[in-house]
């Protein structure tokens, strides 16, 4: 395997205070086993020349501290922030399947066409992501780690794996996961 050819890690923050919910935008802070999580995982699969992150505080305070350990630079990356879930964020599953169990079923089934009431559409969500990574690519000399949500992680890993896009959410994305991407032939890959 070449270590020297460019990678870039993407890192899905720790768990989160308030347990698990519909959280895209909604800007809630890590929880301290969320920070045991990110640490670990920086120790294990570190270091990197730069640091890239969502600017929500789960991944962008995380971020602000190990680019100061480190010394290294950090970017705030509007376009790696989470699905914003329109009238569902902060909402937990539980609450959804009593108060909109056929919204839930449907969103679950098939998100391009079932999105929650006024969320962020999932083709503008892809659109995006991909942007940013291919941005990520114009420079990519050196080893990056990208601070940012299982949602954006699924759909980049759905697209370097060429999947179709509604199989996104079959990716297990867990708090802390990551996730390494080598640029070969100006293409990010697994």
């Amino acid at each position: 395997m070449n270590e020297t050819r460019p990678t870039l890690d993407l890192l899905r923050h720790g768990e989160v205070e308030g347990g698990r919910r519909f959280r895209g935008s909604t800007d809630d802070p890590l929880s301290a086993v969320g920070w045991e999580q990110l640490w670990e995982a920086a120790e294990r699969h570190g270091p990197w020349d730069r640091i890239v992150s969502s600017p929500l505080r789960r991944c962008r305070e995380f971020a602000e501290r190990l680019a100061e350990t480190l010394q290294k630079p950090l970017n705030i990356e509007q376009r790696l922030a989470e699905l914003d879930f329109g009238e569902w964020e902060g909402l937990s599953f539980e609450e959804l399947r009593a108060s909109a169990p056929e919204s839930l079923q449907r969103f679950v089934s098939d998100p391009f066409r079932h999105p929650p009431p006024g969320a962020e559409s999932l083709p503008g969500f892809k659109r995006r992501t991909l942007d940013a990574l291919a941005d990520l690519a114009q420079d990519s000399d050196s080893r990056a780690l990208a601070v940012t949500h299982g949602g954006v992680i699924r759909m980049l890993l759905c697209h370097v794996r060429n999947w179709p896009e509604q199989r996104f959410q079959e990716i297990d994305v867990g708090y802390g996961a990551l996730f390494r991407l080598r640029l070969r032939d100006g293409q990010w890959r697994e």
